[in-house]
């Protein structure tokens, strides 16, 4: 489960362009933040990836993403351009007729996983434009069936995808439906997707025979073939659309009641809602004790929520050519967690940030892998540790915890997060002024300040910890 927003030029107080995700994982799915730089490979190269290898192109581009600990791909990243991308699992009748003749022998080969799909679309696009063909063409070509779940079998693990891909000029919502998939430009305005397909009556690009094979497969009544509604007949109707369509409503209805007001903050906002403010009035015990799922989302002992969230990210896109982009990013449910700038045009991370658990960042097919664990090296399970001090039980909310310490844990990190955002213009500032053909300089000063951020957070997150441990 996850959710992805954007609001683009005209929407926000900047007149910059600003994404959100929020990747909901299983609990245990540590998610380190890793950054890849660009690369020549040599003619003829393969990607080994999960489940398929394919061939590679001769340059890849420098990404920066979130990427689960058994995966080769990202949740969510941003390339060096500035193209951002972010992913959802949507259930559909497609997928439900792969899974059904995979279970008695007759399903489709293995592919790609919506995360790989992010990734390569990010090393190989310099638009977001061309990251929606990338992203069509690895679909078509390769498919996308397959668990991307650790330890869940491919039927019970297995989704189609859709992304929103945006740039510094627009976004585009990207659904795909085994090897098939649409696309809608948004040039204005705010986004909004969640676990379901959302591309209704119009689309600006996908596959040829999207509206025929509908038909064939008697999803949709030839009869109609002239008010054709892709989400409509593509949707899996046995599956509960209360899973993800107020989620994807209550994202859009903070955008627009913030339009042309759209800020970093507000982004922020979103990530952390729980409903508070709705007539819910927020959960009714505590937010980490859900009695429904919420773009925060939080582990239940009912199972109904799948997680966590793993890991949140708003990415501030660049107004013109030469300016930076800045990628924060959050570990973990993002109201226990600490927004971080990073910046792709540096050139290494902090090493906790990239670190997994006791698995380690291996390449493994989901299928195969177990969970991870608690490690003191990966940042990841140190605020996986947090959240669980936070709120009294790994699983459980636990009475008298939540409500007494979040509001400590918020005092710390809202206080941190101020400070990072107040000093990111001039660290800008600074690496403008080296120039463009100084790429090394300039990664010095965005490597050294982002070292420092984190720094920072990790000293308050032992400060919490041994608090919270006494």
């Amino acid at each position: 489960m996850c959710d992805t927003w954007v609001a683009l030029r005209d929407a926000t107080a900047s007149g910059s362009v600003i994404f959100g995700k929020n990747s909901d994982r299983p609990f245990f799915d540590c998610q380190p933040l890793v950054l890849h730089s660009s690369r020549e490979w040599p003619r003829g190269s393969a990607i080994q990836l999960e489940y398929i290898s394919i061939p590679q192109v001769d340059m890849t581009l420098t990404t920066l993403g979130s990427s689960p600990y058994w995966c080769w791909g990202y949740e969510e990243g941003i390339n060096e351009y500035g193209v951002v991308i972010g992913n959802e699992a949507i259930f559909t009748k497609g997928f439900r007729d792969s899974a059904k003749k995979y279970q008695i022998g007759k399903g489709p080969d293995l592919g790609l996983t919506g995360m790989d799909i992010v990734r390569l679309a990010l090393e190989r696009a310099i638009s977001a434009e061309e990251a929606i063909y990338v992203i069509g063409k690895l679909v078509e070509e390769h498919g996308q069936f397959g668990s991307g779940v650790p330890s869940q079998d491919h039927v019970q693990g297995g989704y189609d995808n859709s992304y929103i891909v945006a740039d510094r000029k627009e976004a585009w919502i990207v659904e795909t439906v085994g090897k098939r998939w649409v696309a809608r430009r948004v040039i204005g305005g705010i986004a909004s997707i969640s676990n379901e397909p959302s591309i209704r009556n119009h689309w600006d690009a996908g596959s040829s025979d999207i509206v025929d094979y509908a038909i064939m497969m008697k999803w949709w009544p030839e009869k109609l073939r002239g008010s054709f509604d892709f989400a409509r007949a593509y949707i899996d109707d046995m599956n509960s659309r209360q899973v993800s369509h107020i989620r994807a409503q209550r994202s859009r209805d903070i955008l627009k009641q913030s339009y042309g007001r759209i800020d970093l903050s507000v982004m922020k906002t979103i990530a952390r809602d729980h409903y508070e403010g709705t007539f819910l009035e927020g959960p009714y015990f505590d937010a980490a004790d859900p009695d429904f799922q919420s773009i925060c989302m939080h582990v239940s002992p009912t199972g109904f929520t799948w997680g966590n969230t793993s890991s949140s990210c708003v990415a501030v896109l660049p107004k013109n050519d030469d300016d930076i982009p800045v990628f924060w990013w959050a570990p973990g449910p993002p109201c226990n967690s600490c927004y971080v700038p990073f910046f792709v045009d540096g050139s290494a991370l902090p090493e906790t940030v990239s670190e997994a658990g006791s698995f380690g960042k291996v390449l493994t097919p989901p299928v195969s892998a177990t969970e991870d664990s608690f490690s003191p090296k990966s940042y990841w399970w140190l605020f996986r540790r947090l959240m669980d001090l936070t709120k009294g039980d790994p699983i459980a909310s636990l009475p008298g915890y939540y409500d007494e310490r979040n509001p400590v844990v918020r005092s710390y990190f809202d206080e941190l997060e101020s400070s990072f955002e107040q000093e990111v213009p001039e660290i800008i500032e600074r690496a403008q002024r080296i120039g463009g053909n100084d790429k090394k300089g300039r990664a010095e000063i965005f490597d050294q300040f982002t070292a420092q951020c984190v720094k920072r957070v990790v000293s308050v997150l032992e400060k919490l910890l041994h608090n919270f441990s006494s």
